[in-house]
Protein backbone atom coordinates (compact mmCIF):
# COMPACT_ATOMS: atom_id res chain seq x y z
CA UNK A 1 0.00 0.00 0.00
CA UNK A 2 3.02 2.32 0.45
CA UNK A 3 3.37 2.52 -3.35
CA UNK A 4 -0.25 3.52 -3.67
CA UNK A 5 -0.18 6.03 -0.84
CA UNK A 6 2.38 8.13 -2.69
CA UNK A 7 -0.20 8.64 -5.43
CA UNK A 8 -3.07 9.54 -3.18
CA UNK A 9 -4.36 13.11 -3.12
CA UNK A 10 -6.98 14.41 -0.77
CA UNK A 11 -9.46 17.08 -1.80
CA UNK A 12 -11.15 18.85 1.06
CA UNK A 13 -13.86 21.42 0.70
CA UNK A 14 -14.81 23.12 3.95
CA UNK A 15 -18.25 24.62 4.20
CA UNK A 16 -17.61 27.17 6.94
CA UNK A 17 -20.57 28.57 8.81
CA UNK A 18 -19.72 30.62 11.88
CA UNK A 19 -22.20 30.08 14.69
CA UNK A 20 -21.65 33.67 15.78
CA UNK A 21 -22.50 35.06 12.38
CA UNK A 22 -25.42 32.70 11.73
CA UNK A 23 -26.35 30.87 14.95
CA UNK A 24 -28.86 28.46 13.49
CA UNK A 25 -27.00 27.49 10.30
CA UNK A 26 -24.88 24.66 11.64
CA UNK A 27 -27.77 22.91 13.35
CA UNK A 28 -30.05 23.33 10.32
CA UNK A 29 -27.34 21.88 8.09
CA UNK A 30 -26.96 18.87 10.37
CA UNK A 31 -30.71 18.24 10.25
CA UNK A 32 -30.66 18.11 6.43
CA UNK A 33 -29.00 14.71 6.44
CA UNK A 34 -29.80 11.35 7.99
CA UNK A 35 -28.23 11.06 11.43
CA UNK A 36 -26.34 7.93 12.41
CA UNK A 37 -27.73 6.60 15.66
CA UNK A 38 -25.62 4.95 18.30
CA UNK A 39 -24.64 5.09 21.91
CA UNK A 40 -22.63 8.11 22.95
CA UNK A 41 -19.60 7.74 25.18
CA UNK A 42 -20.15 9.97 28.21
CA UNK A 43 -17.06 11.44 29.88
CA UNK A 44 -16.47 9.77 33.26
CA UNK A 45 -19.88 8.05 33.15
CA UNK A 46 -19.09 4.45 32.34
CA UNK A 47 -22.52 2.91 32.92
CA UNK A 48 -25.96 3.52 34.33
CA UNK A 49 -28.89 1.52 35.61
CA UNK A 50 -32.63 2.05 35.36
CA UNK A 51 -34.19 4.35 38.00
CA UNK A 52 -35.79 2.84 41.08
CA UNK A 53 -39.18 3.84 42.49
CA UNK A 54 -37.64 6.05 45.20
CA UNK A 55 -35.54 7.93 42.68
CA UNK A 56 -38.55 8.59 40.47
CA UNK A 57 -40.55 9.86 43.46
CA UNK A 58 -37.78 12.31 44.37
CA UNK A 59 -37.58 13.57 40.79
CA UNK A 60 -41.30 14.26 40.53
CA UNK A 61 -41.34 16.22 43.82
CA UNK A 62 -38.18 18.29 43.26
CA UNK A 63 -37.28 21.76 42.07
CA UNK A 64 -37.48 22.87 38.46
CA UNK A 65 -34.14 22.93 36.61
CA UNK A 66 -33.89 24.24 33.03
CA UNK A 67 -31.14 22.94 30.75
CA UNK A 68 -29.85 24.36 27.46
CA UNK A 69 -27.13 23.13 25.10
CA UNK A 70 -25.09 25.05 22.51
CA UNK A 71 -22.76 23.95 19.73
CA UNK A 72 -20.32 26.73 20.67
CA UNK A 73 -19.98 29.08 23.60
CA UNK A 74 -21.29 32.00 21.50
CA UNK A 75 -24.05 30.03 19.77
CA UNK A 76 -27.77 29.97 20.40
CA UNK A 77 -29.49 27.21 22.43
CA UNK A 78 -30.22 24.21 20.22
CA UNK A 79 -33.84 23.28 19.59
CA UNK A 80 -33.57 19.81 18.04
CA UNK A 81 -31.56 16.59 18.08
CA UNK A 82 -30.51 16.51 21.75
CA UNK A 83 -30.65 13.61 24.20
CA UNK A 84 -30.57 14.51 27.92
CA UNK A 85 -29.73 12.13 30.78
CA UNK A 86 -29.66 12.90 34.52
CA UNK A 87 -27.71 10.53 36.79
CA UNK A 88 -27.26 10.14 40.50
CA UNK A 89 -23.55 10.49 41.44
CA UNK A 90 -23.89 7.57 43.87
CA UNK A 91 -23.45 4.13 42.28
CA UNK A 92 -26.23 1.61 42.86
CA UNK A 93 -25.87 -1.93 44.17
CA UNK A 94 -24.78 -3.04 40.69
CA UNK A 95 -21.98 -0.47 40.63
CA UNK A 96 -23.66 1.64 37.98
CA UNK A 97 -24.84 5.23 38.20
CA UNK A 98 -28.66 5.25 38.43
CA UNK A 99 -30.43 7.03 35.59
CA UNK A 100 -32.99 9.36 37.17
CA UNK A 101 -34.52 11.18 34.19
CA UNK A 102 -34.19 11.63 30.43
CA UNK A 103 -35.55 13.80 27.63
CA UNK A 104 -35.24 14.20 23.87
CA UNK A 105 -35.43 17.28 21.64
CA UNK A 106 -34.09 20.75 22.45
CA UNK A 107 -33.96 22.56 25.79
CA UNK A 108 -35.11 20.43 28.73
CA UNK A 109 -36.62 21.01 32.17
CA UNK A 110 -36.48 18.48 35.03
CA UNK A 111 -37.96 18.35 38.51
CA UNK A 112 -35.02 17.41 40.74
CA UNK A 113 -34.83 17.09 44.50
CA UNK A 114 -32.10 19.18 46.18
CA UNK A 115 -28.77 17.42 45.87
CA UNK A 116 -25.95 16.54 43.48
CA UNK A 117 -26.33 15.09 39.97
CA UNK A 118 -24.48 14.43 36.74
CA UNK A 119 -26.16 15.81 33.61
CA UNK A 120 -25.16 14.51 30.18
CA UNK A 121 -26.31 15.85 26.80
CA UNK A 122 -25.52 14.15 23.51
CA UNK A 123 -25.85 15.34 19.93
CA UNK A 124 -25.14 12.38 17.68
CA UNK A 125 -21.59 11.28 18.57
CA UNK A 126 -20.85 14.56 20.36
CA UNK A 127 -21.51 14.89 24.06
CA UNK A 128 -20.88 16.93 27.20
CA UNK A 129 -21.26 16.19 30.91
CA UNK A 130 -21.65 18.57 33.83
CA UNK A 131 -22.00 18.20 37.58
CA UNK A 132 -25.20 19.84 38.81
CA UNK A 133 -25.97 21.01 42.34
CA UNK A 134 -29.64 21.72 43.11
CA UNK A 135 -29.88 23.97 46.22
CA UNK A 136 -32.45 23.47 48.97
CA UNK A 137 -33.58 27.09 48.67
CA UNK A 138 -32.85 30.17 46.60
CA UNK A 139 -32.87 30.61 42.86
CA UNK A 140 -32.01 27.67 40.63
CA UNK A 141 -29.90 29.04 37.77
CA UNK A 142 -30.47 27.86 34.21
CA UNK A 143 -27.80 25.36 33.23
CA UNK A 144 -25.96 25.68 29.89
CA UNK A 145 -23.79 22.90 28.45
CA UNK A 146 -21.46 23.69 25.54
CA UNK A 147 -21.02 20.72 23.23
CA UNK A 148 -18.06 22.16 21.32
CA UNK A 149 -19.31 20.12 18.37
CA UNK A 150 -19.54 20.21 14.60
CA UNK A 151 -20.34 17.89 11.71
CA UNK A 152 -18.52 15.83 9.08
CA UNK A 153 -19.85 14.67 5.71
CA UNK A 154 -17.76 12.35 3.54
CA UNK A 155 -17.74 11.48 -0.15
CA UNK A 156 -15.20 10.22 -2.69
CA UNK A 157 -14.32 10.21 -6.39
CA UNK A 158 -11.91 8.16 -8.50
CA UNK A 159 -9.31 9.89 -10.62
CA UNK A 160 -10.10 13.47 -11.52
CA UNK A 161 -13.89 13.33 -11.32
CA UNK A 162 -15.22 9.79 -11.82
CA UNK A 163 -18.29 9.11 -9.67
CA UNK A 164 -18.10 6.11 -7.33
CA UNK A 165 -21.42 4.34 -6.60
CA UNK A 166 -22.37 4.72 -2.96
CA UNK A 167 -22.72 0.95 -2.47
CA UNK A 168 -19.01 0.51 -3.31
CA UNK A 169 -17.83 3.09 -0.75
CA UNK A 170 -17.43 2.94 2.99
CA UNK A 171 -15.76 5.14 5.58
CA UNK A 172 -14.45 4.34 9.05
CA UNK A 173 -13.76 7.20 11.46
CA UNK A 174 -11.02 6.79 14.08
CA UNK A 175 -9.53 8.95 16.80
CA UNK A 176 -6.41 10.76 15.63
CA UNK A 177 -4.31 9.60 18.58
CA UNK A 178 -2.43 6.31 18.32
CA UNK A 179 -2.66 4.15 21.45
CA UNK A 180 0.20 2.31 23.09
CA UNK A 181 -0.72 -0.85 21.20
CA UNK A 182 -0.26 1.03 17.91
CA UNK A 183 -3.99 1.13 17.11
CA UNK A 184 -6.47 4.01 16.94
CA UNK A 185 -9.79 4.03 18.75
CA UNK A 186 -12.73 3.42 16.41
CA UNK A 187 -15.30 6.21 16.61
CA UNK A 188 -17.75 5.02 13.96
CA UNK A 189 -17.63 2.21 11.39
CA UNK A 190 -19.16 1.82 7.93
CA UNK A 191 -20.28 5.43 7.49
CA UNK A 192 -22.25 5.89 4.27
CA UNK A 193 -21.38 8.70 1.82
CA UNK A 194 -22.96 12.13 2.31
CA UNK A 195 -24.23 11.32 5.79
CA UNK A 196 -23.75 13.92 8.51
CA UNK A 197 -21.84 12.57 11.49
CA UNK A 198 -22.08 14.81 14.57
CA UNK A 199 -18.78 14.89 16.44
CA UNK A 200 -16.97 16.81 19.13
CA UNK A 201 -14.52 19.32 17.66
CA UNK A 202 -11.12 17.84 16.89
CA UNK A 203 -9.09 15.93 14.33
CA UNK A 204 -10.18 12.47 13.17
CA UNK A 205 -8.46 9.79 11.09
CA UNK A 206 -10.70 8.68 8.21
CA UNK A 207 -10.20 5.46 6.24
CA UNK A 208 -12.04 5.25 2.92
CA UNK A 209 -12.46 1.91 1.12
CA UNK A 210 -13.51 1.67 -2.53
CA UNK A 211 -14.52 -1.92 -3.17
CA UNK A 212 -13.05 -4.63 -0.96
CA UNK A 213 -9.57 -5.41 -2.32
CA UNK A 214 -6.81 -2.79 -2.16
CA UNK A 215 -8.29 0.64 -2.92
CA UNK A 216 -7.85 2.32 0.47
CA UNK A 217 -7.20 5.99 1.25
CA UNK A 218 -6.43 7.50 4.66
CA UNK A 219 -6.74 11.13 5.68
CA UNK A 220 -6.81 13.28 8.81
CA UNK A 221 -9.83 15.59 8.83
CA UNK A 222 -10.55 18.35 11.34
CA UNK A 223 -14.02 19.16 12.65
CA UNK A 224 -14.54 22.72 13.88
CA UNK A 225 -17.12 23.61 16.52
CA UNK A 226 -20.30 25.02 14.96
CA UNK A 227 -19.20 24.17 11.42
CA UNK A 228 -19.96 21.49 8.85
CA UNK A 229 -16.87 19.98 7.20
CA UNK A 230 -17.47 18.34 3.83
CA UNK A 231 -14.54 16.18 2.67
CA UNK A 232 -14.21 14.58 -0.76
CA UNK A 233 -11.50 11.91 -0.89
CA UNK A 234 -9.82 11.08 -4.18
CA UNK A 235 -9.17 7.41 -4.87
CA UNK A 236 -6.56 6.20 -7.36
CA UNK A 237 -8.44 3.11 -8.49
CA UNK A 238 -10.83 1.73 -11.10
CA UNK A 239 -13.34 -1.02 -11.73
CA UNK A 240 -12.04 -3.94 -13.82
CA UNK A 241 -14.07 -6.75 -15.43
CA UNK A 242 -12.49 -10.06 -16.51
CA UNK A 243 -13.64 -12.71 -18.95
CA UNK A 244 -12.21 -15.67 -20.84
CA UNK A 245 -13.56 -15.74 -24.41
CA UNK A 246 -13.23 -17.85 -27.54
CA UNK A 247 -13.24 -14.75 -29.75
CA UNK A 248 -12.79 -11.04 -29.19
CA UNK A 249 -15.94 -9.54 -27.67
CA UNK A 250 -17.47 -12.98 -27.20
CA UNK A 251 -19.43 -14.40 -24.30
CA UNK A 252 -17.56 -15.19 -21.08
CA UNK A 253 -16.77 -18.88 -20.67
CA UNK A 254 -18.19 -20.45 -17.54
CA UNK A 255 -16.33 -22.59 -14.97
CA UNK A 256 -13.34 -20.26 -14.94
CA UNK A 257 -11.23 -19.53 -11.86
CA UNK A 258 -9.43 -16.18 -11.68
CA UNK A 259 -6.38 -14.84 -9.87
CA UNK A 260 -5.09 -11.27 -10.02
CA UNK A 261 -1.42 -10.71 -9.21
CA UNK A 262 0.62 -7.58 -8.66
CA UNK A 263 3.70 -6.88 -10.77
CA UNK A 264 5.69 -8.43 -7.92
CA UNK A 265 3.75 -11.68 -8.12
CA UNK A 266 1.58 -11.26 -5.01
CA UNK A 267 -2.04 -12.42 -5.26
CA UNK A 268 -4.42 -9.55 -4.48
CA UNK A 269 -7.74 -11.16 -5.48
CA UNK A 270 -9.30 -14.45 -6.53
CA UNK A 271 -12.71 -15.38 -7.92
CA UNK A 272 -14.60 -18.29 -9.44
CA UNK A 273 -16.95 -16.61 -11.87
CA UNK A 274 -17.47 -16.31 -15.61
CA UNK A 275 -17.29 -12.51 -15.50
CA UNK A 276 -15.88 -11.19 -12.18
CA UNK A 277 -15.72 -7.45 -11.58
CA UNK A 278 -13.16 -6.05 -9.15
CA UNK A 279 -12.04 -2.64 -7.91
CA UNK A 280 -8.24 -2.36 -8.05
CA UNK A 281 -5.83 0.36 -7.05
CA UNK A 282 -3.84 2.05 -9.81
CA UNK A 283 -0.87 -0.06 -10.98
CA UNK A 284 0.41 -2.99 -13.05
CA UNK A 285 -1.22 -6.43 -12.70
CA UNK A 286 -1.40 -9.89 -14.27
CA UNK A 287 -4.71 -11.71 -14.75
CA UNK A 288 -4.55 -15.52 -14.62
CA UNK A 289 -7.54 -17.65 -15.72
CA UNK A 290 -7.84 -21.42 -15.15
CA UNK A 291 -10.33 -23.42 -17.23
CA UNK A 292 -10.31 -27.23 -17.62
CA UNK A 293 -6.78 -27.49 -16.23
CA UNK A 294 -5.47 -24.94 -18.71
CA UNK A 295 -3.96 -21.60 -17.68
CA UNK A 296 -4.27 -18.30 -19.53
CA UNK A 297 -2.74 -15.01 -18.49
CA UNK A 298 -2.46 -11.39 -19.54
CA UNK A 299 -0.73 -8.31 -18.16
CA UNK A 300 -2.79 -5.13 -17.79
CA UNK A 301 -2.60 -1.67 -16.24
CA UNK A 302 -5.15 0.07 -14.02
CA UNK A 303 -5.42 3.84 -14.34
CA UNK A 304 -7.37 5.94 -11.85
CA UNK A 305 -10.93 6.67 -12.91
CA UNK A 306 -10.73 4.59 -16.12
CA UNK A 307 -12.87 1.44 -15.89
CA UNK A 308 -11.90 -1.39 -18.25
CA UNK A 309 -12.58 -4.97 -19.31
CA UNK A 310 -9.73 -7.47 -19.56
CA UNK A 311 -10.31 -10.29 -22.06
CA UNK A 312 -8.23 -13.47 -22.23
CA UNK A 313 -8.43 -15.54 -25.42
CA UNK A 314 -9.13 -19.27 -25.17
CA UNK A 315 -6.89 -20.09 -28.13
CA UNK A 316 -3.95 -17.92 -27.11
CA UNK A 317 -0.59 -19.73 -27.25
Amino acid sequence: MSRQSGLVRLLLWLLVASAAASPSFAQEAFETFKQLNGSTKMPKLKAFSAPGAAAIANVTQGRSVKLDAKLTDQGEPMQHGLSWRVFSPIPGADGKLPLLASAEGGSAAFQLAPGDYFVNVSFGRAGATKKLIVPVEGEVANQVLVLDAGGMSLSAISGADTHIPDKQLSFDIYASEVREDGERGLVLADVKPNTIVRLNAGTYHVVSEYGSINAVVRADITVEAGELTEATIQHRASQVGFKLVSEEGGEAIADTAWSVLTSGGDIVAESVSAFPVMVLAEGQYTAVARNKDKLFQRDFEVKAGVNLDVELMLDQP
